[in-house]
């Protein structure tokens, strides 16, 4: 289900009659001080509150770390939860059923079904590793890997018997049978009808999402049934490229982590979990994907790669090193680990200690660094041909790297590495960046803990406040401003940055007087716009309340007056004899106004 899919009547209705106070006590302590309600943050380590939530606005704001956001946002940071997700949750707890737009089936029960069965599984499975009297294979399995009870139990690992019918009769027989064919569970045989387990005389190992719920099992061979490892296939519930093993735990041992090690396979989870490691996951065994790096970065802002240092492991860094780029923002640190061959970070770790193996996280190489080692390292021995082409392969590259600050600083190591000054570079490799559209440049979203302050962000704003940011800043804390607007479609027309927006909320506000900064907001989620409309929804107009009209009207009559001057330079610029009469009379008339104001 995607944002799109969920009409956006309910989310301003979702979002109008959601308590932002209520919803965050649930969560974390708030005390009442004036207007407001404060607390530690949850997303830093501090020990003063600075923590604000607005009940007025329905807005919460960190001016430690500059978390903030609506409801919504809220749920999606602590709860490290998608946008859906987090609209489905606050609906739950209003007592409100999402809609979906036309023709789009709610999946939602089926859904909760599967997951029902898949715990039930889950349990079987656990039992049989205790009990069954083949499951000794297994445990002496997991001993040898060094793997205790306790992180034998936290992951939930257990085994599958051998024998072909064991789970249906385990879990209900006939009523059991449709759920589990759908999640995987059970291979129908063709031309007969009848079902088999699909895992049997394995160690398994339940995929869970970041609420424990079971999506599916990663199963690892105790016999000759081949392949060594195998997944359940794709249901409703799982897509391998979208999860992530071990999530679910490492969000039960810290709120928020400095760091996310993503590793390649579950053994390498656990025994990392075992040694004291609890911030690795891994990918399932495949390429990392863009939404791998989407969930990664809903939960951290430093995300290092650790795969293993011969020729596969060194493919499986680029490609993820691919995934990353179009993801990567100006706050996010990727970094790389690869390991000294025929080691994995299960025996490394076992062989060094946690001390050696936490050194190596902490010097992993940086994104960039990586990248330029890679290409030079497989490009020709010879000086010039080596650089060639390590920029005919970075040039492609530039495309979908997004982050501006990233791109600078590639840019400049690429100018020291071929010794071409940077403005000959720059021109080499036009081509290959995007222009940025005409449009208000929006802040950086960042991470906890590498946020500017609240502070920071106010001395910003009351020193570079344009009269664009002025509108639009003053519309967020005053909606009914939009009013006094007049037709929105005549600002429009103005090619200045911001015009486009300002068009839009006015447009909004105007037939919807009543939504809250919060509802506004949500309307231009996941779009250019939103990150922008956020930043002014933080800033503080150094004008008192009953002065807010006179201001906004200064704005949008400094803002009418510069559009006018644009106008006059474009006609002024034209050779007189070919202006049209009306052309004339425009200039005429601009000029005329210009001078009397």
């Amino acid at each position: 289900m995607a944002p799109g899919l969920i009409p956006q009547t309910f989310i301003d209705e979702l979002v109008s009659r959601a308590d932002i106070v209520e919803v965050i006590r649930a969560r974390v302590p708030l005390k009442k001080v004036g207007r407001n309600y404060v607390a530690r943050c949850p997303f830093h380590k501090e020990k003063t509150p600075s923590f604000h939530v607005n009940a007025e606005k329905q807005f919460y704001q960190c001016f430690g770390c500059n978390a903030h956001g609506t409801v919504i946002d809220f749920l999606m940071e602590y709860e490290h939860m998608a946008f859906p997700d987090a609209i489905e949750e606050l609906a739950r707890e209003r007592g409100f059923t999402v809609p979906r737009g036309a023709g789009i089936p709610d999946h939602s029960e089926k859904h909760r079904t599967l997951h029902e069965w898949l715990e039930k599984a889950t349990q079987y499975y656990q039992r049989m590793l205790r009990e069954h009297p083949q499951a000794q294979v297994a445990r002496a399995y997991l001993e040898r890997r060094g793997l205790n009870a306790e992180v034998i139990a936290r992951f939930r690992i257990g085994y599958a018997p051998p024998n072909w019918d064991n789970l249906l009769p385990a879990l209900g027989g006939e009523t059991a049978k449709a759920p589990l064919l759908e999640a995987g569970m059970l291979v129908k045989k063709e031309g007969s009808g009848r079902v088999y387990d699909r895992f049997r005389h394995r160690i398994m190992f339940p995929i869970e999402n970041q609420r424990g719920q079971i999506l599916a099992f990663g199963a690892r061979q105790l016999g000759d049934d081949p392949p060594k490892y195998l997944n359940s296939p794709e249901t409703p519930l799982f897509h391998k490229g979208n999860a992530l093993y071990g999530v679910y735990q490492v969000l039960g041992q810290m709120r928020s982590t400095d760091c996310l090690l993503v590793v390649e396979g579950y053994m390498d989870v656990v025994a990392l979990a075992q040694y004291g490691i609890p911030y690795a996951v891994a990918t399932l065994g495949t390429a990392t994907t863009a939404e791998h790096l989407k969930r990664l970065f809903r939960i951290t802002s430093r995300v290092v790669f650790c795969f293993d240092g011969d020729r596969a492991g060194r493919s499986a860094a680029w490609r993820a090193l691919e995934a990353s780029l179009p993801e990567l923002r100006d706050q996010h640190d990727i970094r790389f680990l690869l390991l000294p061959e025929g080691e994995d970070p299960d025996t490394l770790v076992r062989s060094e200690g946690l001390d050696a193996f936490t050194t190596r996280v902490h010097r992993a190489t940086p994104l960039i660094e990586h990248l330029l080692g890679t290409l030079q390292a497989e490009s020709s021995p010879g000086k010039i041909e080596r650089q060639a082409q390590v920029l005919a392969r970075v040039r492609p590259l530039m495309t979908n790297l997004s982050s501006e600050i990233y791109r600078a600083l590639l840019m400049r190591e690429l100018a020291g590495f071929t010794q071409l000054p940077l403005d000959q570079l720059s021109e080499l490799m036009r081509s290959s960046v995007a222009v940025p559209q005409n449009t208000p440049p929006p802040p950086k979203t960042t991470q906890p803990m590498q946020r500017k302050s609240g502070r920071q962000i106010g001395e910003q704003h009351a020193t570079h406040t344009s009269p664009m940011r002025t509108a639009i800043g003053l519309l967020l804390k005053r909606p009914d401003l939009a009013k006094l607007a007049g037709d929105p479609s005549r600002y429009a027309g103005w090619n200045i940055p911001g015009a486009r927006v300002l068009t839009e909320v006015l447009t909004l506000l105007q037939t919807q007087p009543t939504l809250s900064l919060a509802a506004i907001l949500e309307h231009w989620r996941g779009t250019e716009t939103g990150p922008y409309l956020t930043q002014l929804a933080q800033w503080t107009p150094m004008v008192p309340a009953e002065g807010m009209a006179v201001e906004w009207k200064d704005a949008l009559e400094r803002l009418a007056q510069q559009a006018r001057d644009q106008e006059t330079a474009r006609l002024a610029e034209k050779d007189l004899s070919t202006l049209t009469e009306a052309e004339k009379g425009q200039l005429r008339a601009l000029c005329t106004r210009t001078r009397t104001g």
